[in-house]
């Protein structure tokens, strides 16, 4: 795996290469084609998905005849299961019809099913992302300003739902001649930062911005931070509206208003990631 420090031409390319590879995947972003929650069909007939539903305290689970034609972990049954929900996929336990591949989920006390299709015309039709080529004028050096006290703000999701986000500081930097800021979140271990920003244009067609996720870098014992742009991404819900994920936090717009570039906003401001 080549070092940033050693090549970053080279280390752009390969986390670009591993990142689509994840992306267009058989279960990847692309591939998935419903989100169905269990509380929206209490009969427990879930459209498209076979089977006789009912919510359990660990998600859901099936009751399956033979001519539902199910399979768990790739081995056909008839019954009831207890699928593991998919916490952090893939799942120990994965149902599939078919080609198709079935995950229990159980987000925020809801439980539901994400069903993936690898021949979803999403993933058929995926033809390249225009994602830039390393310029190190994007990396930009910076400093790190903790907060003092606990924060928290909440950002609007892609379901509606507003949630509460916790930032514990600002990387500091400079672009385009004038000072920059972005709220950013500490992961529990304290070393690894990462936040959510979109640009002046929205980033795609309509009045709320396509977030991007990047980690800025983790700051020196001096709170020097390299904000590296190269490591930002596109989250799933840019692939698939069925994807909940947050919006960029109030005050994480940047002000740019680049042009559109291989079907990328912010390719003129910040060099992107799929």
């Amino acid at each position: 795996m080549s070092d940033d420090a050693d090549d970053p031409h080279a280390a752009r390319r390969e986390r670009h290469e591993r990142r689509a590879a994840a992306v267009s995947a058989p279960c990847g972003p692309l591939a998935l084609t419903g989100t169905p929650r269990l509380a929206d069909h209490p009969e427990g007939r879930i459209p498209a998905v076979p089977g006789q539903w009912r919510r359990t305290e660990g998600g859901g689970a099936p009751t399956a005849t033979a001519g539902d034609s199910l399979s768990l972990d790739g081995e056909p049954f008839a019954g009831d299961v207890v699928p593991t929900a998919d916490e952090t996929p893939p799942a120990p336990s994965r149902l599939s019809v078919g080609e198709l591949r079935i995950a229990m989920i159980r987000r925020e006390g809801e439980r539901g099913v994400r069903v993936h299709d690898p021949d979803s015309r999403a993933r058929r039709a995926r033809a390249g992302d225009g994602a830039t080529p390393y310029d190190p004028a994007f990396v930009r050096p910076g400093r790190f300003r903790p907060y003092a006290e606990d924060r928290s703000v909440q950002a609007e999701n892609t379901d509606g739902r507003a949630r509460g986000l916790d930032p514990g500081g600002e990387p500091v930097f400079s672009f385009g001649g004038a000072g920059r800021t972005l709220q950013v979140a500490v992961d529990a271990d304290g070393d690894s930062l990462w936040t959510g920003f979109g640009d002046a244009t929205g980033g795609r067609p309509g009045p709320r911005p396509r977030p991007r996720f990047p980690k800025p870098g983790i700051p020196d014992a001096r709170g020097a931070i390299a904000v590296d742009s190269h490591h930002s991404a596109l989250p799933h819900c840019a692939f698939a509206d069925r994807f909940t994920c947050r919006f960029p936090p109030p005050g994480n717009t940047l002000p740019f208003e680049a042009a559109a570039a291989g079907g990328r906003r912010l390719k003129a401001a910040l060099a992107t990631g799929i």
